[in-house]
């Protein structure tokens, strides 16, 4: 018992020693670009990286007010895209990323007043809206979405575009060669 009990422990250390800094690292959650938000672990070793030669134009179609750590499920997913881009190596320049709100999610780019007003507490997405724009992600409100909800313009915050429609900004950016996020 005791011979079995050593062994493992000589196993288990020896895998430990043999790991690398950057394998050790990458058991931690970071959020290395959008500060805060879509955390992540970085594998190294994992198959399909992204491709640092590669301008990657994606397109997210929210739609959902459901929430992830505090904030819109897809925005999260947009900062979590963005922090996988960057530590793979892709340059800030490269990410292109546009995203359409409409159906319960446009309650989500309202200003803090217009929610307050509305569900009695702050909005939990500017912080992340405003850094998401901050580093260039173009973000679109449906007007059709405004419109059938009662939002006025002036309730959309600044960060955000007021668009004809969602399906206009959804098929405009595929067709200029956006890939459409699941």
């Amino acid at each position: 018992m005791k011979k079995s009990l050593f062994s493992h422990l000589l196993l288990f250390s020896t895998t430990i020693y043999m790991l690398s800094p950057s394998q050790i690292l990458a058991q931690e959650w970071q959020t290395p670009y959008i500060e805060g938000y879509g955390e992540i672990k970085y594998f190294e070793d994992a198959a399909e990286q992204p491709d640092p030669t590669l301008e990657y134009k994606l397109l997210f179609d929210i739609t959902s007010d459901q929430q992830k750590s505090g904030v819109n499920k897809r925005l999260w997913v947009i900062a979590r895209t963005m922090n996988m881009l960057y530590v793979a190596g892709v340059p800030k320049e490269q990410i292109k990323i546009v995203a359409a709100f409409h159906g319960s999610a446009t309650f989500d780019v309202v200003t803090e007043e217009a929610y307050q007003k509305k569900f009695g507490k702050s909005n939990p997405n500017l912080d992340l809206i405003k850094k998401l724009q901050k580093e260039g992600v173009l973000l679109y409100v449906c007007s059709q979405a405004t419109a059938a909800r009662g939002v006025a313009n002036e309730d959309v915050v600044p960060e955000v575009i007021p668009a004809l429609s969602a399906l206009s900004v959804l098929s405009n950016y595929q067709i200029r060669g956006y890939a459409l996020m699941p």
